[in-house]
């Protein structure tokens, strides 16, 4: 099935919720009201003419100053059987950066999603897990928003747990290879 039908479909199977779709390089994505992402993607991997299979990768976008709502979420599918590729965008509003969890739908997400997170701050409700994983517990921040400070990250005035990962860091030093 190619990805234009594939578009078509969810239209048909959920009328008023595509807010449109693009194509750019024979890639096509659907852009959906954020409220039924879930109940689209448990369609997308049921229906046995679908069987999208594997979520290659859950990211964010910032617009900040570009456009609004200020953040998208968006989701690679792929059906392995198949052999057809789909993207889906959703998007997130600043006020609210809240989009459903696809955990349960595939437990592949989980990482992705806490990514996303992590370094957008879109919440996933839902998410079994959801916490940091590139960054420590008590990072402030998110470092891919386009407001984030640019000067980075300049030591332990800025993340109480500086000192710590170099203490660390000097123990360890003795199990370096090529030393």
């Amino acid at each position: 099935m190619e990805p234009l039908q594939i578009a078509e479909k969810i239209k048909q199977a959920f009328p008023g919720e595509v807010a449109g779709t693009s194509s750019f390089r024979d890639q096509v994505s659907v852009h959906l009201k954020k409220d039924r992402l879930y109940d689209v993607c448990l369609m997308l991997r049921e229906d046995p003419e679908l069987d999208f299979d594997y979520l290659v990768d859950v990211c964010g976008v910032d617009y900040l100053g570009k456009k609004t709502p200020r953040f998208e979420a968006v989701y690679h599918m792929y059906s392995m059987t198949h052999k057809h590729f789909i993207r889906l965008r959703v998007h997130v509003p600043e006020e609210d950066p809240v989009v459903r969890s696809v955990v349960p739908i595939w437990q592949g997400a989980n990482w992705h999603e806490r990514e996303c997170f992590d370094m957008l701050g879109i919440r996933f409700e839902g998410h079994p897990d959801l916490r940091r994983v590139l960054l420590p517990e008590d990072w402030e921040g998110h470092p891919l928003r386009k407001d984030y400070p640019v000067e980075g990250f300049s030591g332990e005035e800025d993340w109480h747990g500086y000192t710590e990962v170099v203490e660390l860091s000097r123990k360890l030093k003795e199990f370096e290879w090529g030393n």
